[in-house]
């Protein structure tokens, strides 16, 4: 881990075992915590199994990636990154649509891992009054400090549902009778030609490997984003935002 990115993180980490076990009996919102891996100490076992318990994702890590981490330099082999705010659910996500008497808008981020991509898919949610962003508990950013920076704290204003399994989450939002659409290229229909004015969840894959095969599956529609220069990818956040102002501008439109 780079001195900067240490430096990022530094006022959000909660280093040492009792430390940690007082934030969680505290109900402290906590992204993650990454634990020494392949020590058996009963001490980690019980953070860790409390972590789980609580619906925080525990990572196994290499001790040099903790010590590069570190602030304090006393870590104990267990270091949580606190959230900005608590994760809701997906249903309080589909309840605030329904209250707001509006169309829902989801917006499903596939394994955003940098958090700067994150915080602007959440600030540009937010600014085109999306109900609710989804993530993955494993293989993506949270929501740390670094994101609700990069979001400008709109962070702190939109709901983001943390799940385990997002293919089992689009299937749950497509019985609730939303749409499900993959941003990719190649997709069967261009994002000018594409209708999105109904109940819209919007799929939005990696920086490097795009949206997973088995989510695209399961995915309604696969909407490509027309290229006419010499590059023929945007960055997952500019093409997030260029997606969900088309949603927003068909709307409004009605």
């Amino acid at each position: 881990m780079s001195e900067k990115y240490s430096d990022e993180f530094s006022n959000e980490l909660i280093e040492g075992r009792n430390a940690i076990i007082e934030a969680i009996r505290a109900q402290k919102p906590i992204d993650k915590i990454y634990c020494a891996k392949g020590d058996t100490d009963n001490t980690l076992g019980f953070i860790a199994s409390k972590a789980r318990s609580k619906g925080i994702a525990v990572v196994q890590c290499d001790r040099r990636k903790l010590d590069a981490m570190s602030v304090t330099k006393a870590h104990q082999g267990v270091i949580a990154v606190c959230s900005v705010q608590s994760y809701c659910s997906v249903n309080e996500i589909l309840s605030d649509a329904l209250s707001s008497e509006e169309q829902p808008l989801i917006i499903v981020c596939d394994e955003i891992s940098d958090p700067h991509n994150l915080g602007a898919i959440i600030r540009t949610a937010e600014c085109v009054g999306a109900h609710g962003v989804i993530i993955p508990k494993r293989r993506s950013a949270g929501l740390t400090a670094i994101v609700d920076k990069a979001s400008a704290g709109a962070a702190e204003h939109m709901k983001v549902a943390r799940v385990a399994n997002l293919v089992s989450t689009i299937k749950e939002l497509k019985s609730k009778g939303l749409w499900v659409y993959g941003a990719a290229a190649g997709g069967q229909s261009s994002l000018w030609s594409t209708d999105f004015k109904g109940p819209v969840a919007l799929v939005v894959g990696s920086e490097g490997n795009g949206i997973s095969p088995l989510l695209k599956k399961n995915c309604d529609f696969i909407v490509d984003i027309p290229m006419y220069g010499n590059i023929d990818s945007l960055n997952a956040s500019v093409a997030a935002s260029v997606l969900m102002y088309e949603i927003t501008r068909q709307r409004k439109t009605l």
